[in-house]
């Protein structure tokens, strides 16, 4: 062989060829990429914890849920206590004409000033509701009837009202907010699951540049491999082993690896922008202007789970699952109330009040009712006295005296209310019974019917939860086999190469197998290095699927 090959050397040279000058060797200048000032390592928990940083959609799930806590907070307050006051100061003069208005001028004034608190709410178990009120006042009088001015009338009174029928067991306001807190696991739920999808995506950015630096370096390693042969040929030309057509033959794989190296390249860089774009939170931070090397190495065997496993782990902790279970329950919820609103009103109502009264006696004075007979009185008894009559006795309304509890400041007042002289209990049904009510039984038809519909939807999200843990399950699967075959054919084409050179070196081959042997080995490499991320990229799809994203790559969702 080794005489075949020199004899056609010759008859090459014979003919002109082998006159030829050769091309001149060229060496590999790879361009630095635009914008790229310097390098700096990265991990892939680094890169998960700053893309979940930058994330604005995590950021606005976040703050859904600081809502959804105060979403809580507004409905437990409104069983909070409310003070009220009621206070003013009133004077009124009004024109009398009636003899018994109490007013001898023709005009009574009076002056008051009133005061009063007030407490009431709603009980947050039966649905009942309270009102406590302390009324106060001062009132001041020229009337000529009044015994006590100026008197400090009080008041103390208790109102309870308590649903019998409708409200007992569940009303709007349990309701709403037992809702809140059905939003608040919601919106926890929709958090989790913006969680993993940005973590996930975080996952295969991060092996798709890890891709991209690995790709490029076997697009170098094949120049350089070339440049080798191509040396190695220029010897042999010179030394009259080869034709010159095999350097020509080198130079042209050299050159088309370096178009794969320009290749590589620019899929690097829009690698490495896509994935600064998910990590920097503005495009004049400094890490725009360094190359992003990956740290950590891609995994060359992970285990799989057993295909029930993984679809009960998915079925019991997806976060698109839990959201529509909630939905679920929030409709359960609604149902509850149009159904409680459909049914007749009745309210046990009771009072209990207590009075007080206290004031300054007036002196005693001529009786307005009897004024205009005490001069006939005192005629007849002059007369009865001249007759041996017994006199005729003053007419009286009354004792003409104030009773002691009554005498005395606003303290009286409050002795005497606080005494309870002077209740006041009152104990009622209330009841309001509607004709039809098609509004509320409408309203309650409404919301069967949605929940079916959820149901109805929740049914489709477990079959797809079913197909996307299959798929992934079989991704991974395929991924793992994918390697291992691109592994083996890796080895057995670098063993093809090798064996390949001692042949060329025994003059035994040409040199276009040596290229060809070359050429497969690249490619070989190349599908390796795409499977490895292919790889990364089915395990992170697998753990979105089943939901273990926050764990298998131990993220703090409570600091998300």
């Amino acid at each position: 062989m080794a005489h075949c090959r020199f004899f056609a050397i010759v008859l090459l040279a014979v003919a002109g060829i082998g006159a030829q000058t050769l091309p001149p060797a060229r060496s590999l200048d790879v361009q630095p990429r635009v914008g790229v000032l310097g390098t700096t390592a990265i991990t892939l928990p680094e890169v998960i914890q700053r893309v979940l940083a930058n994330d604005r959609d995590i950021e606005v799930s976040r703050i859904a849920r600081e809502e959804a806590n105060f979403n809580i907070r507004s409905a437990q307050g409104y069983y909070d206590p409310r003070l009220g006051l009621n206070a003013y100061r009133v004077k009124s003069v009004t024109p009398i004409s009636s003899l018994i208005g109490g007013g001898a001028n023709g005009k009574l004034t009076q002056t008051q000033i009133y005061a009063d608190p007030q407490l009431s709410g709603v009980s947050p178990w039966l649905g009942g509701s309270y009102k406590l009120d302390f009324a106060s006042s001062r009132q001041r009088s020229d009337s000529t009837f009044i015994t006590l001015n100026p008197q400090f009338p009080t008041a103390l009174s208790l109102s309870l009202t308590q649903p019998l029928w409708r409200g007992l067991r569940f009303d709007d306001n349990r309701h709403r907010l037992q809702v809140a807190r059905k939003n608040q696991s919601l919106t926890e739920e929709q958090f989790r699951q913006r969680v993993i999808e940005v973590a996930t995506q975080a996952v295969q950015a991060y092996w798709e540049l890890d891709y991209a630096y690995r790709s490029l370096e076997v697009q170098i390693d094949a120049v350089r491999l070339a440049e080798k042969q191509d040396q190695s040929n220029r010897r042999q030309v010179q030394q009259g082993l080869l034709a010159p057509v095999d350097v020509i033959a080198t130079q042209t794989q050299i050159a088309n690896f370096e178009q794969n190296i320009f290749i590589a390249q620019e899929t690097l860089t829009r690698n490495e922008n896509a994935l600064k774009a998910l990590m920097l939170p503005n495009r004049s931070d400094m890490m725009w202007g360094v190359a992003l090397i990956p740290e950590t190495p891609p995994s060359a065997h992970i285990l799989t789970p057993p295909l029930d496993e993984a679809v009960k782990r998915a079925l019991n902790t997806r976060p698109e699952l839990a959201e529509s279970n909630f939905s679920i329950e929030i409709n359960r919820l609604d149902t509850r109330l149009t159904r409680e609103l459909a049914k007749p009103q009745i309210d046990a109502v009771g009072t209990f009040s207590l009075a007080g009264l206290a004031g300054r006696p007036l002196p005693p004075g001529p009786n307005p009712f009897t004024a205009s007979t005490d001069a006939l009185l005192q005629r007849l008894n002059i007369l009865s006295g001249l007759a041996g009559l017994p006199l005729i006795p003053p007419i009286s309304f009354g004792s003409g005296g104030v009773p002691p509890i009554f005498v005395g400041g606003y303290g009286q007042s409050l002795g005497n209310l606080t005494a309870g002289s002077f209740p006041t209990a009152q104990v009622g049904v209330q009841m309001s019974l509607p004709l039809r009510n098609r509004t509320a039984n409408a309203q309650a038809a409404i919301s069967a019917a949605e929940g079916r519909r959820l149901r109805t939807l929740r049914e489709q999200t477990e079959m797809a939860i079913q197909a996307d843990v299959r798929n992934s399950l079989q991704g991974l699967e395929s991924a793992q086999s994918r390697l291992d075959a691109a592994s083996r054919a890796r080895q057995s084409a670098n063993e093809q190469y090798q064996s390949e050179q001692r042949q060329f070196q025994a003059g035994t081959t040409t040199v276009f197998l040596v290229l060809q042997r070359q050429t497969d080995l690249i490619a070989a490499r190349t599908r390796e290095v795409r499977a490895q991320a292919d790889l990364g990229r089915a395990a992170a799809d697998l753990d979105r699927a089943t939901a273990q994203t926050i764990q298998t790559q131990n993220i703090n969702i409570a600091t998300k």
